[in-house]
């Protein structure tokens, strides 16, 4: 469990599991999230929240999407600050647990 900061003076904070992140790399929620300047913003939190209502509507229920909605994405505190400490964390994380290779089968 890590926690991330949710706002410039350090008083608001979420916290963030390894399966919340697993179900980020999952479902690629990161990919083209960010525009080409690297900023995020509001519009960049908005985009993200979009994606994944579309998600949940287009899924069968995936209790771990449901939960990083919950607890992360959805989270009251969560403003585009947060946001680019998740993103942070996302990439340490991702770093740190590299997904594992799929080997093809030759049938």
């Amino acid at each position: 469990m890590s926690k991330i900061q949710a706002n410039k003076s350090g008083s608001r904070w979420i916290e963030v599991s390894d399966e919340n992140l697993s179900t980020i790399r999952k479902y690629s929620l990161f990919l083209s999230l960010i525009d080409s300047n690297g900023i995020v913003s509001e519009q960049s939190l908005d985009k993200l929240r979009l994606n994944v209502r579309s998600l949940l509507t287009s899924v069968a229920t995936d209790k771990a999407l449901l939960d990083l909605c919950i607890d992360v994405i959805y989270h009251k505190d969560m403003k585009a600050f947060g946001l680019d400490k998740l993103i942070r964390l996302y990439d340490s994380w991702a770093e740190a647990n590299p997904e594992p290779v799929q080997e093809e089968s030759n049938a």
